[in-house]
């Protein structure tokens, strides 16, 4: 039975849901600017949709803040709005920018200092996007939650009531779970690929919005 959060590595792990070959850190281009623009993009949307907005920032040399913070909103919208809310992930996207360069400089020194509060501080960052930024834009020790985490908790019978029930039952005694599973990797990084894992995990065996149990996962459910 998965009956904490280090069973669930353990579990996840076995049955090859870790996808480092997409990213030493699982989210592509980890560790820059293009993570924490990516990081807002994909609020309330896909990852193919989040792609082709990042690819049309790429193509138009604004992936660099410097760049980002100067483009105006007739030039980020259109190549913002595959990714859905243009308008307003845009606005935000541009308020944030600027006010990272006007505290910090420079990306390397805002992955480097800026903290939670920093970030919760700005429009249209909450819990979860928080916590991508600094974790896999920034190298933090931050546990990424999403929706998909909660509804495996709820299939595996250990239902939370938020964001922070489920990232606190993520966290309790996953120390031991991460020096057993990627022992030459920091804690941070552990983080960033258990999240990334469970993502894999869930889009391979859902239903809708439900999550299946797969047969070798737990032997007493269903196989999917």
């Amino acid at each position: 039975m998965i009956t904490t959060s280090a069973d669930l590595l353990l579990r996840l792990h076995a049955l090859g849901y870790d996808n480092s070959a997409r990213d030493p850190w699982w989210w592509p281009h980890s560790g820059t600017f293009e993570t924490l623009i990516g990081a807002i993009l994909t609020q309330n949307t896909t990852w193919k949709s989040v792609e082709v907005s990042l690819d049309n920032l790429r193509q138009a040399e604004l992936l660099v803040p410097e760049a980002f913070a100067q483009a105006s909103s007739d030039i980020l919208e259109p190549l913002i709005r595959p990714s859905g809310y243009y308008r307003n992930k845009a606005r935000n996207l541009s308020e944030l920018t600027r006010t990272l360069l006007e505290d910090f400089g420079n990306f390397e020194t805002f992955a480097a200092q800026v903290n939670r509060g920093w970030l919760m501080a700005r429009r249209g960052i909450g819990n979860e996007t928080a916590d991508a930024i600094l974790n896999y834009a920034c190298y933090r020790e931050a546990m990424v939650v999403d929706s998909y985490t909660a509804r495996l908790l709820e299939a595996l019978g250990h239902p939370q009531p938020d964001y922070l029930h489920v990232q606190s039952w993520m966290l309790e005694r996953i120390e031991a779970g991460c020096r057993q599973v990627f022992p030459d990797l920091s804690l941070a990084q552990c983080y960033a690929r258990y999240h990334g894992m469970v993502v894999e995990y869930c889009k391979v065996n859902r239903r809708g919005k439900e999550i299946d149990v797969i047969e070798d996962f737990v032997p007493h459910f269903r196989k999917s």
